[in-house]
């Protein structure tokens, strides 16, 4: 199965079909007592959110000649690499923190460069790109005709405005025997918690990707001083201080994020695979059903829009851009014969969480063989990829943590039931699905959680002394959290309680991942504050794994 192929269920299907006419209520200027109160429209559960018109209905042309403010203020980005391609993107904003993000509802035609060297003497391709206002003047190129294997540099223009410039980077050839891969793992981005630090350090590594595991931004409000940083030399606007609901709310949030210097540079400096966790849209929902007691249209109405800002502020490519409230995001990557790459979505599909969600004692409700964290399409088609898969190393970019992680060291544990843990049968399937395919270097990625871990998979977590059958490098928070501790308080409880934990950490920072024919590297990156800027990077402890041999241990 290859990403390009949308696999739909039938319920998908039918909303697909249903309900159009809902699409107005997530478009800009609509009130949000409308958005809100509108389940006449929204009762069938689906709509299509507005696309582009063609011909005369289309939006009017805006001559970027007269645009006299830089529209370029969030910067560019670069993601999934291919062989012979990359995506390239960025969003016209000159004003981002306003509504429509200071331009006029009009679609802007803006051209784009990508070069061998820095100072664009070697062109490799040019062309342009519209950006149309119903993707809130977001923009997106799929460059094809590239060498494998070869970094380039980007850059836009828009009248006689040009952006920053962007390097990136293609995959190897399919079937090339790539000698070593780096990339990092990074998650969780809280604004409101701290500085995007980490990633002014990350800008300035050697790494050929970054992998963004979810919790790009957070639903929650942000005060005038920008929660923990404290602002004193500006105040942001009063609606950002508020929860994000509407399109419009998620438009904005994005565009705060994204005005962030440090965020701008680590895209700048590299391409990124991103995937989503639950802020993107609201804190621990689970498929269609959400954190807090709404009626389901309602939450659909609102996923609907998360995924659609989300879709148009990230470096995707065009089989991702979402229908209504659903969104194919799950996709799988290559890197040569090194590495495949199978980046999964365990929000859109998941059963609801077990017990009432939280850390509770497991049982048959957790335990129950039906539930799934991944849905059984997005399950077959994860083992089909490891059946087909000649890599070196298959790795698992992923959200929730995927090893077994008991609280306390005593018969009377607990477990979180939002990893999957909550989904054992689930995880269960996985492993057997790896085992069947013959699966030697299962390496798990994981975000989330906000602290760093590094895990050994093993085939029976109730037994110690089992095979260990994989990784799993678990990647701290770049802010949320603020400031943390080398040593969390349940530090000694869940070293104590998890034979199979061989890390942890609760500082800020990221993970860098470096593969190679014989071995793989974790080196754990963190920073000691995020509440005030400008902290140094330090490595908080290192690990290999040998091909062939799985099991962590410290380098």
């Amino acid at each position: 199965m290859t990403a390009a192929q949308t696999i739909m269920t039938p319920d998908q299907s039918t909303r697909a079909t249903e309900l159009r006419a809902a699409a107005r209520l997530l478009e800009p200027g609509v009130g949000r007592r409308r958005f809100l109160t509108g389940t006449a429209a929204a009762a069938a559960l689906a709509f299509a959110v507005n696309l582009p018109a063609a011909g005369a209905a289309s939006a009017a042309e805006v001559d970027a000649r007269r645009i006299t403010e830089d529209p370029f203020t969030l910067g560019v980005a670069s993601g999934d690499p291919h062989p012979a391609s990359v995506l390239i993107w960025t969003r016209l904003a000159p004003r981002p923190y306003e509504p429509g993000g200071g331009l006029p509802r009009g679609r802007v035609e803006v051209r784009w460069e990508v070069a061998r060297d820095e100072r664009f003497r070697r062109i490799e391709r040019r062309g342009s790109a519209t950006a149309h206002p119903e993707f809130a003047h977001s923009v997106r190129a799929e460059v094809r005709g590239l060498d494998s294997d070869r970094r380039y540099y980007y850059r836009f223009r828009a009248g006689s405005w040009t952006s920053p410039v962007g390097r990136t980077r293609t995959a190897p050839a399919p079937g090339a025997r790539t000698s070593s891969l780096a990339l990092a793992a990074v998650s969780c981005q809280a604004y409101h918690d701290g500085y995007f630090t980490a990633y002014r350090h990350l800008a300035a590594e050697d790494v050929d990707v970054v992998f963004h595991l979810g919790d790009y931004l957070y639903e929650y409000a942000v005060t005038a001083t920008g929660g923990a940083r404290n602002y004193t030399d500006r105040r942001l606007p009063a609606h950002y201080n508020r929860e994000t609901v509407t399109l419009e709310d998620y438009r904005l949030r994005y565009a705060l994020y994204k005005s962030d210097p440090d965020l701008r540079a680590a895209h700048a400096a590299h391409p990124f695979v991103v995937t989503w966790d639950d802020h993107e849209t609201e804190n621990n929902y689970a498929g269609g059903t959400p954190e807090n007691d709404v009626p389901p249209e309602e939450f659909l109405l609102r996923r609907a829009a998360a995924y659609r800002a989300y879709w148009e502020n990230q470096p995707l490519r065009t089989p991702q851009r979402p229908t209504g409230p659903d969104m194919r995001l799950y996709r799988r990557l290559t890197f040569g014969r090194l590495a495949q790459f199978d980046i999964l979505d365990t929000r859109q599909y998941r059963s609801d969480q077990a017990y009432g969600d939280g850390w509770r004692t497991p049982g048959p409700e957790s335990e129950d063989p039906a539930r799934t964290m991944t849905g059984a399409a997005q399950e077959r088609w994860l083992t089909d990829g490891w059946r087909a898969s000649n890599a070196t190393w298959n790795v698992v970019p992923q959200q929730v943590t995927f090893a077994r992680r008991r609280d306390v060291p005593t018969d009377a544990f607990k477990l979180s039931m939002d990893s999957w843990d909550g989904y054992p049968a689930s995880r269960q399937r996985v492993l057997a699905g790896a085992e069947a395919a013959g699966v030697d270097n299962l390496m798990v990625l994981t975000g989330d959680v906000h602290v760093s871990y590094a895990f050994d998979l093993k085939k029976d977590f109730d037994d110690p002394a089992s095979r260990t059958v994989g990784t799993e490098i678990v990647t701290t928070s770049i802010s949320s959290g603020k400031d943390g501790a080398d040593r969390p308080a349940n530090w000694e409880n869940q070293t104590r309680a998890n034979p199979h934990l061989k890390h942890y950490n609760g500082r800020r920072g990221y993970a860098l991942v470096t593969l190679g024919a014989q071995q793989a590297r974790a080196d754990f990156r963190t920073v000691a504050a995020v509440t005030t800027p400008g902290a140094p990077v330090t490595t908080a402890a290192s690990f290999v794994t040998e091909a062939g041999n799985p099991g962590l241990t410290p380098a």
